[in-house]
């Protein structure tokens, strides 16, 4: 993998995607100063990406400020698209969300976070209701611990080496040691529970989604109110439907 310091690395390249990345922070667009300041560059060089992004249709301006164009979505949705089971998913989460009453998700492992990549919404709303490209620390919630639990040994040592454990609530696990244990548990029973670590409104159950090889490509969880279900209650009324909506993606990965 190219890094800074290696001759394939294209500084340039990696810049103007950082632009792209700042302006995305925002809703009411961004003036010149405060993208370079964010993006830690010299103002002369943010003004060069941007005015190339202009060109290119994914920035548009006032003259004053900087707003992304909806042709960002092209790179977004080309990610989506190469999901070989995305279209699957969409249907499976509403089939599941329809069955169970209850908020389900969909999300992928992008270092130390999880990005949500399709979610269902119960009618009653959640007070914490993440949408498409959420990102969530991956060690306060099921589906993380899920997908914490499908790295090879090496890669969880890595991660529990360097990750930083942000304290969310009371509950949330932030030393090392029991973050593995918890870790190795959902790989051993094939499922997390999490209560109360992010939010402690909300809790979840999450299952791996395989692909054909056996590899943990992504994960499927519940999220439900706290106090609602016990552990032993939800994995009784809803892990084996998360399970039967998982194996139907596992069916469609290449």
């Amino acid at each position: 993998m190219a890094t800074p310091e290696s001759e394939s690395f294209v500084r340039t390249f990696a810049r103007g995607l950082l632009v792209i990345e700042v302006l995305g922070q925002t809703h009411g667009g961004q003036s010149l100063a405060e993208v370079a300041e964010k993006a830690r560059l010299p103002r002369t060089a943010v003004r060069r990406f941007l005015l190339t992004l202009i060109d290119m249709g994914f920035v548009r301006t006032d003259g004053k400020r900087y707003r992304l164009t909806p042709r960002v979505l092209r790179i977004g949705l080309s990610y989506l698209s190469s999901l070989p089971y995305w279209r699957d998913a969409q249907l499976a989460l509403e089939e599941l969300r329809a069955r169970i009453d209850q908020s389900c998700a969909l999300s992928v492992l992008d270092g130390e976070d999880l990005v949500y990549v399709l979610r269902q919404h119960a009618k009653r709303i959640l007070p914490m209701s993440p949408s498409l490209g959420s990102r969530l620390p991956a060690h306060a919630v099921s589906m993380g611990r899920v997908l914490l639990a499908g790295l090879s040994d090496a890669e969880l040592d890595a991660y529990l080496a360097g990750a930083t454990f942000k304290r969310l609530t009371r509950a949330t696990i932030v030393a090392a040691a029991p973050l593995r244990r918890e870790v190795l548990r959902a790989r051993e029973q094939g499922y997390a529970w999490v209560a109360g670590e992010l939010d402690e409104s909300i809790c979840g159950l999450a299952v791996p989604v395989r692909d054909r090889d056996g590899q943990t490509v992504a994960a499927m969880n519940v999220s439900l109110a706290t106090g609602e279900f016990t552990e032993a209650e939800a994995v009784a009324q809803f892990l084996g439907e998360l399970r039967v909506a998982a194996s139907r993606l596992r069916a469609s990965s290449r």
